[in-house]
């Protein structure tokens, strides 16, 4: 089993922890990771671009001008696409984008992740972050004690105050045991999670 190193919000070391192999020390697999995170941003979009094809536009019904004899070029409509008003060719229509993974996967997927973090050395535990009040430079001093500076950082229950703290720094993203996911963990350089998080972690996904 890994340990990881424990520090407290002056980033001073206090102990050890050790972390559970079934989600901190499986076998890394990209491929999944990689899917997971197509699926994740796959799914974020609307798919509601829509343009008018030549069918579509309004207009167009009479021939411009004779077949033969003007000098132009042959002309059926001035709703193709060549025309001013004219329709779009290949034009986007909507469409659902969602891609769906199934619960193997994605716990695999989001151990890996979590797995990859533990073995860069990205992955920080920390025994509390419990503030008085919501403090916006408090929260970055304690990210400055533990240099950490583009940072998920993942709260056990009851840290409204510390996410209200975070919620203005842009380099720091806060999430709950249950909303992680594989992306944010991939895009934030650095995983700091609490004592309690740690044991939530290992208890759902173990």
């Amino acid at each position: 089993m890994a340990n990881v190193s424990v520090y407290n919000m002056e980033g001073n070391e206090v102990g050890t922890l050790e972390l559970n192999d079934a989600v901190f020390g499986v076998e890394v697999n990209e491929h999944l990771v990689h899917m997971a995170v197509v699926a994740q941003l796959a799914n974020k979009r609307q798919g509601t671009q829509k343009a008018k094809t030549r069918s579509e536009v309004s207009g167009g019904g009479k021939k411009p001008w004779r077949q033969k004899g003007t000098g132009h070029a042959r002309q059926g409509s001035t709703r193709a696409p060549q025309w001013t008003g004219g329709g779009v060719v290949f034009a986007p229509t909507p469409r659902d984008y969602t891609i769906r993974l199934n619960k193997k996967e994605k716990r695999a997927a989001l151990k890996s992740a979590l797995t990859s973090r533990v073995n860069e050395n990205k992955f920080i535990v920390v025994d509390e972050l419990a503030f008085d009040e919501i403090k916006t430079k408090k929260f970055q001093t304690v990210m400055n004690n533990l240099k950490v500076q583009k940072a998920l950082v993942v709260l056990g229950e009851n840290s409204e105050n510390v996410v209200l703290s975070a919620r203005n720094i842009p380099t720091v993203k806060t999430a709950a045991v249950n909303t992680i996911n594989v992306y944010d963990i991939l895009k934030y350089n650095t995983v700091v999670a609490t004592k309690a998080a740690v044991a939530s972690i290992e208890e759902v996904y173990a």
